[in-house]
């Protein structure tokens, strides 16, 4: 995995909706917006939509790195995740994993779902970060 780094993002409303925002990240690009029924245009995937996918993707990729490293016969790891917006504080977010490999044993899969469970966007999510905001200079 790598190591600790500070990351930066740019993002820029574009005016192509309400919400329609350009999405600068570690040089790639992404186009995010809300849906229609919340006042955007759908021209890329909402904040939460993004936060969802970025979970399921640190899970596949802590998965197969531990895999890797344990030299596991994980043919390819499926997430496929939901997240419902609970009542106050509290969202829950649920993660189904697909282990495929057939080599694989019970010990080694139970792990690997053990080892989902440890994946660093989902320790973020669970220690409750400290988010700092003030005006540019």
């Amino acid at each position: 995995m790598a190591e600790e780094k500070t990351i930066y993002a740019h993002v820029i409303e574009t005016g192509e909706s309400a919400y329609a925002a350009d999405i600068n990240v570690s040089g790639h690009h992404i186009k995010g917006d809300e849906p229609v029924e919340s006042g955007g245009a759908n021209l890329g995937p909402a904040p939460y939509d993004v936060l969802l996918a970025a979970l399921g993707e640190c899970t596949a990729m802590t998965v197969r790195w531990y895999a890797r490293q344990k030299s596991l016969p994980l043919e390819k790891v499926e997430v496929k995740l939901s997240l419902r917006k609970g009542d106050g504080n509290k969202d829950f977010f649920t993660k189904e994993i697909t282990l495929h490999g057939d080599k694989l044993t019970d010990e080694q899969r139970r792990k690997l779902l053990e080892i989902a469970a440890k994946c660093p966007v989902q320790r973020t999510l669970e220690s409750g970060s400290v988010v700092e905001t003030h005006a540019a200079k």
